[in-house]
This record gives structure tokens, sequence and C-alpha cells, in this order.
């Protein structure tokens, strides 16, 4: 067999904690620039009850996204115990660039996959590094490249990265802001003869009234007169779209793999709202017949938020370090990863460990 299997993981989780009482003084504006009728302490906790989130995580001052990308790369090259030099691709996912703390605009020349390879120090030129813009599902959809490259004879390893730091593109007057986080994880994947690997992925993209989901438009407060634009999203959309899209995509990509619903150890879902992944799952076990197991889907919003395509690279790493007490994975395991995010994209993937 010529398995493409994850041979080393990594993650970059930023130290310094923003809670959400550490929102009170926010003043919260509607998309029409009218102020909330609630009183912060009111918004946060029904903030708490939808999305999960307690707390998140942002990076230091000195720091960017290239940044982090490489500290995650790092951990991931020494737990794959590879010569670097002997990768054929690095993918970074990513939708902002490298923005500067208090800066107004990205930079993104050379690409962050160019800056990641200059900063690990590769020598060899037949590495092809290069950035990839997918929303919240970049990940996975670098992984899913990786594949590709490696089933045409392309590749035979492959660094893939999720790294981000909305923190520098949230506004402070959108009560969304909240659910944003800084974060990098990485896997090197390796094709090898081994059994197991990625068995099937499913990837769509809906981009007629739904290209617009999620958007970068100026600040929701009638008071800046800044020209800069932040991270926006019309939440109730992005969650009726999930709820219907992502759970056929996931059983497409089931079915595809040759496993079954009963195979399923771990789903490792993408993180922007805990009570729209519950929903996710409940409707695609539904879709089988099946109710829900218990700890099927491992969760890390509580305490990390949404850190966009590094949610679910640093999660499967937490989980396989051991960051989740009882609970483990063994060869022979089947896993599922699947994401929703701007575009709007969709993706998934049916692993085999």
């Amino acid at each position: 067999m010529n398995a493409i299997k994850i041979v080393g993981v990594g993650s970059y989780i930023p130290e310094l904690i923003k809670k959400n009482e550490d929102f009170l003084k926010n003043k919260f504006f509607n998309q029409d620039e009218t102020a909330f009728d609630s009183q912060p302490e009111v918004i946060i906790k029904k903030f708490k009850a939808i999305t999960g989130i307690e707390e998140r995580r942002y990076v230091d001052e000195n720091l960017k996204t290239s940044d982090i990308a490489t500290f995650a790369a790092e951990k991931a090259i020494k737990d794959a115990d590879i010569d670097p030099e002997t990768l054929d691709y690095i993918i970074v996912a990513h939708n902002f660039g490298d923005v500067g703390h208090n800066k107004q605009q990205a930079d993104t020349v050379p690409s962050l996959a160019s800056r990641v390879k200059e900063k690990l120090q590769i020598d060899n030129p037949d590495c092809v590094a290069y950035d990839l813009l997918f929303g919240c599902p970049g990940w996975i959809e670098g992984c899913i490249h990786s594949f590709a490259f490696m089933k045409a004879g392309m590749a035979k390893r492959c660094l893939i990265i999720g790294a981000e730091t909305l923190s520098r593109v949230v506004d402070p007057n959108d009560r969304d802001s909240m659910i944003y986080a800084d974060g990098a994880g990485a896997t090197v994947f390796e094709q090898n003869d081994s059994n197991g690997g990625i068995l099937a992925h499913k990837t769509a993209t809906y981009a007629k009234t739904e290209a617009n989901y999620i958007y970068f438009d100026k600040s929701f407060s009638p008071d800046r007169d800044d020209d800069r634009a932040y991270i926006k999203m019309y939440g109730r959309k992005i969650y009726n779209f999930a709820l219907s899209k992502v759970p056929e995509a996931m059983k497409a990509c089931l079915d595809e793999s040759g496993k079954t619903i009963n195979d399923l150890k771990k789903i490792f879902i993408h993180q922007a709202n805990e009570k729209m992944d519950e929903a996710i799952i409940q409707r695609f076990y539904k879709l089988h017949g099946k109710d829900v197991p218990k700890d099927i889907m491992p969760m890390s919003i509580d305490k990390l938020g949404n850190s966009s395509v590094a949610t679910i690279p640093t999660l499967y790493d937490m989980f396989l370090k051991g960051k989740f007490e009882h609970e483990s994975l063994k060869p022979g395991d089947t896993i599922m990863f699947a994401s929703v995010g701007a575009g709007m994209n969709i993706n998934a993937i049916v692993y085999e460990i």
C-alpha cells in the first residue's frame, strides 16, 4: 500500500489570554451603526451561551503570522524526525497575511510560505512554497493538495501549515470580534508503504449569494473615521448554511471512503460556534439514522476561540499530545476532519490512523 499519512504534528498557542470579561469596556454597534440596547455584561453572557467561548489567545505585539507558522512548523518537523531539506512542498493556509500590531495593511509579498521556508533555512530550491487562501477550511484544503501531489507522483513529503492572527483584523465595536483568536498548527504528510492515511476527501464552494457571508468592511462604530477594514460576517446566514451543507459534505466523504458511520472514532471539526458544531454533528448522524456517540467531537473553542485555519491542526496536535484526558487514538482508528468558512467553502477528509 502507498498510504499518505501524517507523520508529524506541531502547534503554537499564544501566551496572551483574552477573557470575555476583557470586552466589558467595549461599546458594541450593529451593522447600521446603531448601538446595542443590551449592556456589555448581557451581551457577553449570551455570547458565551451560544459560542461556548470563555477566552481566546492573542499573539505578542512583536509576532506576525509567518512567525507563529514557523514555530508550529519547527515542532511538526521535529515530531516527524525528518530533514526539512527533504520537503517537496510547504503550503501555508492563512487569510490576511502578515499584519503588524496596530497596522492597517496586510503584507503578503513575499508569500508567507516563502517566509517560513526562509525562517526554516531550507536551501533546497525544489521545495516549493506557496500560500493558500481558502477561508477557515484552508488547512484541510492544503492537506488535500498534498494528497493530490503525492498521488500524482509530484511529491513524497509535504508540510501543511494553518496560521492566523485574527486579533489584528477585528473591529472592537463588533461583538463578533470576541469569536476570533490567533494560533498556528502544522502537519507533515508523507507517502509510505503503510496502510490507512487519507481515504477520501470532499470539497465544495458555494459562491452565489453565499460568497459574501464573510467579508472585509469598515467598523460598525459611527465614531471611527479611519479607512481601516475589519473582518465581518453574517452570522445567522453562516449558521443556516453550515447546518444545511456541511453534514451532506461529511456524509459524501464518508460514503466515498468505504468506511461506515460506526467506524468513526473522532471528528475534528472547525470551531467557530459550539452550538453550530453540535447541530452539524447531530444532523450528520441523523443522516445515518444514528444518535451522536459520546465524546465524538473534541472541543477546544472554550479556551482557544476561533483561530481560523489553525483551529483543526492545533486541536489535532493537542489531542495527540494527550491534552484530552482519558481520550486517545490507536493505529487503525478512523477519524474525520471537516470545516466550513469564507468562500463559502466546505471540505472534509476521512483519515485512518
